[in-house]
């Protein structure tokens, strides 16, 4: 396990992030909370993949009141640290309790846990952790998720957030919510990729064998008619549009390489990814930029032309409107020294 530390901390060398990321400096110190009814698979995500980005995160769990903590399985967890360490954490993950343990207020023991947590802490939240940061004002005119099952009843509790049941995680400058279970593996993952760059995400995910990034959003995931039988799907054909991602390719040529009408194809696209295939091939080609930015030196006219945007103006819109940054800032955080 050692050797998987030391390739993840290869991979992220030389990159400049919020987590800290200088030779020698402290790790980013990550806290995650347990409350009663907590799910333990979710409660061991961050450790899971953020402790393997080698030492640049620290990852600590903590209790509401330093009491052993029951989860939502036949078992109970003794966390080492009590409510007083979320005041030593640059990031706070709200770990996910059970839909029973759910309450519609905050309880009074999670209220003054949270009282430690310093301005200016990142916040995240994994599942049914959202609504936790909305009890408690964290979530105050900003969009968010949380497990499609609960979108009704975080709406009726919540009716002035901007709730996006549709989407695996929400990234609202320095607080993220995401959706539930394995969404907990997106959003971690995102948090290295965002703080340390494409290439150790990518690490990290090649290891615990999980994608470093999944397509679509939780539409995919939502109880659906069963397709008929033989129904052809659009896999390979967006095997085949990931290859020519420089190409301008448009809905027609999709459905034509699927041999679908349009209209069948982008229905059964979107069931399959949960995105339009506009959508996704957007979110593919901001994606792919962002690999040539942290991995190349080429122009930002020229990674727009890689990826099928027509100009550079057009690579810096979705690129900003995708993570709040431009072309260029994106390749300073990533290649400080060049």
């Amino acid at each position: 396990m050692s050797a998987v530390r030391d390739a993840a901390s290869g991979a992220a060398s030389g990159a400049g992030s919020h987590a800290g990321s200088h030779a020698g400096s402290d790790p980013h110190r990550v806290v995650v909370l347990a409350m009663t009814g907590v799910y333990p698979f979710e409660l061991g995500i961050p450790s899971r993949i953020l402790g393997m980005a080698g030492d640049r995160y620290e990852v600590l769990t903590c209790g509401v009141d330093g009491q052993p903590v029951r989860t939502a399985a036949d078992f109970a967890v003794t966390p080492e640290h009590g409510p007083e360490a979320l005041a030593t954490a640059d990031t706070v993950i709200v770990a996910p309790v059970a839909p029973p343990y759910l309450t519609d207020g905050l309880p009074a023991p999670v209220a003054a846990a949270l009282t430690h947590i310093r301005p200016g802490t990142r916040l995240v939240s994994i599942c049914t952790g959202a609504f936790v940061l909305a009890a408690a004002g964290y979530l105050d005119g900003r969009r968010a998720t949380t497990h499609w099952h609960l979108a009704d009843r975080f709406r009726r509790l919540f009716p002035h957030i901007d709730l996006d049941p549709d989407v695996l995680f929400v990234d609202d400058d320095e607080v993220l919510t995401s959706a539930g279970a394995a969404s907990g593996v997106d959003v971690c993952l995102h948090l290295l990729r965002k703080d340390h760059g494409s290439a150790l995400a990518n690490t990290v995910a090649r290891y615990c064998v999980v994608p470093p990034f999944r397509d679509g959003g939780q539409a995919q995931y939502i109880e659906q008619p069963v397709p008929e039988p033989g129904a052809a799907s659009t896999a390979a054909t967006r095997v085949w549009a990931l290859e020519r991602l420089g190409e301008p390719l448009t809905l027609t040529d999709l459905a034509a390489h699927a041999s679908m009408s349009l209209r069948t194809f982008a229905r059964r696209f979107h069931d399959e990814v949960g995105l339009s295939p506009g959508r996704w091939l957007i979110q593919q080609r901001v994606a792919r930029a962002r690999h040539l930015l942290e991995s190349s030196d080429l122009p930002v006219d020229r990674v727009a032309a890689e990826v099928g945007f027509a100009t550079a103006a057009s690579l810096r819109q979705h690129l900003h409107a995708a993570i709040g940054v431009s072309p260029q800032a994106y390749r300073r955080t990533f290649q400080p020294t060049r």
